[in-house]
């Protein structure tokens, strides 16, 4: 399933600042806190506690987050279905790259274990 060139326009111009929040919600809902949000967050994008304080207090879009953010390499073995579409059949990069943290944090609101959201080596 491939996006449509709105729809990634759409994520472009999201402001990380506006579902940050809603991240939040959700996995403190389910037990999580938000150091944990912040350890997935930083793994995927590199961002330490300031600079996400930073990008939240800035408004910055994810088209500004991400190409601020040195993506993990090994945020490729991120798979499977978030918001109705394969990520690995994404073909925009940013929003691949946004469906990324969307399912790290959907993983963290289920309850999966950090070493497994984290893709850490056996």
């Amino acid at each position: 399933m491939t996006t449509t060139p709105e729809h990634d326009e759409r994520i472009a111009k999201m402001k990380f600042a506006s579902v940050y929040p809603h991240y939040v919600t959700r996995i403190e809902k389910k037990g999580r806190t938000v150091e944990e949000l912040h350890q997935v967050i930083t793994w995927l994008t590199g961002f330490d506690e300031s600079q996400i304080q930073a990008r939240i207090e800035n408004k910055s879009t994810f088209q500004q987050f991400f190409a601020e953010a040195t993506l993990n390499p090994n945020a490729s073995m991120i798979k499977g279905v978030i918001c109705g579409y394969r990520i690995e059949d994404i073909e925009t990069p940013l929003t691949k790259q946004a469906r990324y943290l969307d399912k790290l944090v959907d993983e963290l609101a289920r309850g999966r274990k950090m070493e497994k959201i984290l893709r850490t080596p056996k």
